[in-house]
């Protein structure tokens, strides 16, 4: 799922971090089906939620219940406008690297 930031108002990405860290992270780390969630942005240009589930049918039922309100989710509201893009995808592999991986509301700052 990815938002454009070419519009949004200057602190639009400090904002959006600032919700990750404080709601959103925890938010998504209980949700079933759901196996790990990825925020990634490039200032200026772009914010996404990246999504691996256990499953197709776990996807597509987060999909169907999340499209209809995308446009007033609190990235949208952040943001200033809807989602540009909200496509499913089939993970064709993951690997877990030698120096491992942890769950952080933050990240390389």
């Amino acid at each position: 799922m990815r938002w454009s930031l070419a519009d949004a108002p200057p602190r639009a990405l400090d904002d959006l971090r600032t919700y990750v860290e404080d709601v959103s992270f925890s938010q998504f780390a209980g949700l079933d089906g759901l196996r790990f969630k990825s925020w990634r942005a490039r200032a200026g240009e772009w914010f996404e939620g990246s999504y691996v589930f256990a499953s197709a049918e776990a996807r597509d039922a987060f999909q169907v219940d999340f499209e209809p309100k995308a446009a007033d989710s609190a990235g949208s509201r952040i943001i200033g406008s809807a989602p540009i893009l909200i496509e499913p995808c089939e993970i064709v592999a993951v690997v877990r690297g030698p120096s491992g991986f942890r769950s952080s509301a933050s990240f390389e700052r």
